[in-house]
């Protein structure tokens, strides 16, 4: 486990960044070809054009969830690591809402599907969130609590989860994300083989992952606590799952109405 790789003259080789970017690159491989393999590479010359600005969103997305919603009384108080993203603090959550919106903006304006883009999105995602945990462990961010034994993660010097417990064993939460991550990521790829309503994919990788980490908070040692002793992420899960569910509610009515009147023509 090391925060830093080598140096470059005196600049730093960070882990995380280094991994993210690599968590990145392959989300958006995966999804191309995944547009290819499908026949839709009208889609996959726009997911290259959309990529950056997609990434930009995330990134704006993902450090603004973590500023303001989760820890916003030590960044009030810091003002100056707002912007230290290579410090860790990159929230998955907010960095979905930050891509989802910069998508909605571009699918507008090129009038596509935003379903059948999202669908599409969804495996490349999953496996990119599984890769960016591994940035976290490097890092010593997104930690657990003390296990209370003799097993466990026991981060080096330097880092935020030894800074928090000292020499005490964590769980491996982040560890357990990414597999669980992996383990969607599949069956994503297994329900992309059927004929489900559009959409339906996304709606499915939304309420998988944020069921999946409404749990994996409870292990979390780096949260804020609040209302029900839930953290940010979980209220944050909670909100999304309602609203994914409500969401496939409506696709489906819209879908038997399209349907219907398809037949009364």
């Amino acid at each position: 486990m090391h925060q830093y790789l080598g140096y470059i003259g005196s600049f730093p080789i960070r882990s995380y960044s280094l991994i993210f970017v690599l968590a990145i690159v392959l989300g958006i491989g995966v999804t191309v070809t995944l547009a290819k393999l499908q026949k839709k590479e009208h889609l996959a010359e726009h997911l290259l054009n959309l990529s950056v600005p997609m990434i930009i969103g995330a990134i704006i997305g993902s450090r603004f969830w973590t500023v303001f919603f989760f820890d916003w009384d030590y960044y009030s108080k810091n003002p100056g690591e707002i912007i230290a993203v290579w410090h860790g603090g990159l929230s998955i959550q907010g960095g979905v809402v930050g891509a989802i919106l910069v998508g909605i903006w571009y699918v507008r304006k090129h009038k596509i599907s935003f379903w059948e883009l999202a669908d599409l999105c969804a495996p490349g995602l999953i496996l990119g969130q599984s890769i960016g945990r591994d940035a976290n462990l490097m890092n010593g961010d997104a930690f657990g609590d003390p296990t209370g034994g003799n097993w466990g993660i026991l981060y080096p010097e330097g880092t935020n989860a030894r800074a928090t417990f000292g020499d005490q064993p964590l769980y491996p939460a982040e560890v357990w994300e990414g597999q669980i991550d992996i383990i969607i990521f599949a069956i994503l790829l297994l329900l992309m083989q059927k004929r489900l309503t559009r959409g339906y994919l996304f709606l499915a990788y939304n309420i998988l992952y944020n069921l999946a980490r409404f749990f994996l908070e409870m292990l979390r040692g780096d949260s804020h606590r609040f209302l029900f002793n839930w953290t940010t992420a979980q209220w944050t899960s909670m909100v999304i799952i309602v609203l994914s569910v409500g969401i496939g509610f409506y696709l489906h009515r819209r879908q038997k109405a399209q349907e219907q009147g398809g037949m009364a023509s």
